[in-house]
C-alpha cells in the first residue's frame, strides 16, 4: 500500500498498559467491596473506554449508574497514581517508530482511553517520537468504533483516510479503521486474540511491530 501516515491505537498496541490498568481497576473494586479481576479478564475489558471497563469488571449486580459512576472515579484516582509503575513499550515498538520516521511516515495516536491520559503518556512513554496528533476521549464523547476521531486526524493532516494504516489490537480497532476507510492491520501481541482481529476485518496481521514494515 501507498502509506503516508499510521494510525496506532495506544493499549495493548504501542504500550503494555494491562497490569497498571488491573491493578487501578482492582483498587476500585476492592473500596466498593467487589471481588478483584485477574490480568486476563482485564485484557478481555478494557478497549471501549473507562465506563465500559467498570461496568464489564463490577458484578453483575452492582452495574447501577451510581456505582458506574463511583468506580470510574476511583479508578481514576488510582491510575493517575500507578499508570507509569509497570507500563512500558513492546518489544521491537522503538525500532519501528524510528523507522517510520526515517520514512517520513505521519505517526499519530487515536485511544479510547481518556483524553488527558492518551497525551500525558504520549508525551512521556514515547517522548523520543514527534506524533502529529494525539486524540484520546474527549469531553464529546466520542470513541472507537465511531470513525469520527480518525477521520478528524486525517483531515489535520491533510491525508486521505485511504493513506493511511491503522494499528491496532482490538475489534474495535479493526471496525474503526474499517469504517473510516483506512487499512487495518491487527497487532497479534496484543490483548486479544488474534482470530478476534481477524474477524473484525484486519486486512493483515502482524506478528511482530517490525513486520509492520512489510506491508509499506
Amino acid at each position: 500500500m501507498t502509506c503516508q501516515a499510521v494510525l496506532f491505537d495506544l493499549d495493548g498496541t504501542l504500550l503494555d498498559t494491562a497490569e497498571d490498568l488491573a491493578d487501578a481497576m482492582n483498587a476500585a473494586l476492592g473500596q466498593l467491596g467487589c471481588p478483584p479481576r485477574s490480568l486476563a479478564e482485564c485484557k478481555r475489558f478494557v478497549g471501549d473506554g473507562l465506563r465500559m471497563f467498570a461496568s464489564r469488571s463490577l458484578p453483575e449486580d452492582r452495574r447501577d449508574d451510581e456505582t458506574l459512576g463511583r468506580c470510574g472515579q476511583v479508578f481514576r484516582d488510582a491510575y493517575a497514581r500507578c499508570w507509569n509503575v509497570k507500563t512500558r513499550p513492546y518489544a521491537g515498538v522503538a525500532d519501528l517508530l524510528d523507522a517510520l520516521a526515517e520514512r517520513g511516515v505521519a505517526l499519530t495516536v487515536l485511544s479510547n482511553k481518556p483524553d488527558e491520559f492518551t497525551r500525558m503518556m504520549v508525551e512521556r512513554m514515547l517522548a523520543g517520537w514527534q506524533f502529529a496528533a494525539v486524540r484520546g476521549v474527549r469531553d464529546d464523547g466520542v470513541r472507537k468504533p465511531d470513525p469520527a476521531g480518525a477521520l478528524e486526524i486525517a483531515a489535520r493532516l491533510a491525508i486521505p483516510p485511504q493513506a493511511f494504516l491503522y494499528l491496532g489490537d482490538s475489534d474495535t480497532d479493526m471496525e474503526t479503521a474499517r469504517a473510516a476507510g483506512m487499512f487495518a492491520a491487527g497487532a497479534a501481541w496484543g490483548f486479544r486474540p488474534a482470530c478476534e482481529l481477524t474477524a473484525h476485518g484486519a486486512g493483515a496481521l502482524i506478528d511482530h511491530p517490525l513486520d509492520l514494515l512489510d506491508l509499506l
